[in-house]
């Protein structure tokens, strides 16, 4: 029994390996989907083609696509489509990393 517990907790470690987190922070009421985020500081993990939000009580998942930048971002920065006058996150540049999530609305 005790190896069936230690073989599922490594194949969840394996898993979650390969699943990249970032923080970011929202100064300002944005949408990401269909998801409504309130300012506060997220965590966004990216599995595949799918970016999951969390913020303790918020959870939210929209599609993304992860690209490689030429350049390093300095800081975090949040992009914003305000089109129909609501705020929809549009990408998100990673400080201190060459990568930027673009969501596919």
């Amino acid at each position: 029994m005790k190896k069936i517990v230690v073989l599922a907790l490594s194949v969840a470690g394996l898993a979650l390996a390969g699943t990249k987190s970032y923080s970011f922070i929202l100064y300002q009421p944005a949408l990401l989907g269909s998801t409504a985020l309130e300012p506060g500081e997220y965590q966004v993990s990216v599995v595949d083609d799918k970016a999951v939000i969390r913020n303790g009580r918020i959870r939210g998942e929209a599609a993304v696509k992860v690209e490689s930048t030429d350049r390093k971002y300095d800081i975090t920065t949040v992009r914003f489509d305000n089109g129909d006058g609501k705020m929809h996150i549009q990408e998100i540049h990673v400080g201190g990393t060459k990568t930027k999530l673009v969501f596919n609305e």
